[in-house]
């Protein structure tokens, strides 16, 4: 179960964040509704939410997810392969909000660089994707800090999407959201898979918070599929984030 969760306020300078999307540019002020339409979401799972700054130094830095991998014994600071958000890690804000709710922090050195949208934890283990973002040396970097608090970690090679949680979401109870790439591949074959079309591909990253699922709003088919299991449902509009390559994992820790 989750206590806490972290987020920080969308920036003008957003919609100049990096994007694959080719969906245009984010409207601003959909984009500030959304994100108080997501805290509250949150709230109603009942948790505490920390909400920080807006930082215009950086245009991704409302995607807190990739700046740190929050265990329950420990918080892990990571090292972003985006250049451009590799100082996001270092910003006063963020790191006393992370040492006022972790007593161990530990961080994540060069040459490695890894993103936490790349890392879905299940129980004790985490999966890590090797992807543009997460190199080797920052996978073997995690595994090693998860090991010495008695956790686990393994590496997932990344074809096509941009981080592992793009086309994956554990949801608990071994569910588990499954899109493109992920569909046939044998390192999850143990999960009950809910399997998400093409179409609906964005609709994969979801997140489970004290069995309820944030649900990207606009995917009726995912949702029902959800709710046939048995779990409260919220949907949330992340359309101006999806234009930066980012959904709702993305825009926060939870812990």
């Amino acid at each position: 179960m989750f206590k806490n969760v972290i987020v920080r306020r969308p920036c003008r300078a957003m919609v100049d964040g990096i994007t694959t999307a080719d969906l245009g540019k984010p409207d601003y002020e959909l984009a500030l509704r959304q994100h108080d339409s997501y805290i509250e979401a949150l709230k109603e799972c009942g948790v505490e939410v920390t909400v920080l700054e807006a930082n215009e130094e950086f245009p991704d830095s409302c995607f807190v997810e990739d700046v740190a991998l929050c265990t329950k014994h420990c918080v892990i600071v990571t090292r972003p392969g985006a250049l451009s958000r590799r100082k996001e890690v270092l910003q006063e804000d963020m790191q006393t909000a992370l040492k006022g709710f972790f007593k161990n922090i530990e961080y994540i050195k060069e040459p490695g660089t890894i993103e936490a949208g790349d890392i879905m934890m299940v129980g004790d283990h985490f999966y890590i994707g090797l992807s543009e973002r997460t190199n080797v040396d920052g996978a073997n970097q995690m595994i090693s800090i998860l090991e010495k608090y008695g956790l686990s970690g393994s590496v997932v090679p990344l074809k096509e999407v941009l981080h592992l949680k793009t086309g994956l979401s554990y949801i608990e109870n071994n569910n588990l959201l499954v899109a493109g790439e992920f569909v046939l591949s044998p390192i999850f074959k143990d999960f009950h898979k809910i399997v998400i079309n093409e179409d609906d591909s964005y609709s994969a990253n979801c997140i489970w918070v004290n069995d309820i699922v944030l649900v990207p709003k606009g995917y009726p088919t995912t949702k029902k599929a959800i709710e046939s299991f048995g779990y409260k449902v919220i949907e949330v509009d992340t359309s101006e984030y999806r234009k930066i390559d980012g959904g709702l994992s993305c825009l926060s820790l939870r812990f």
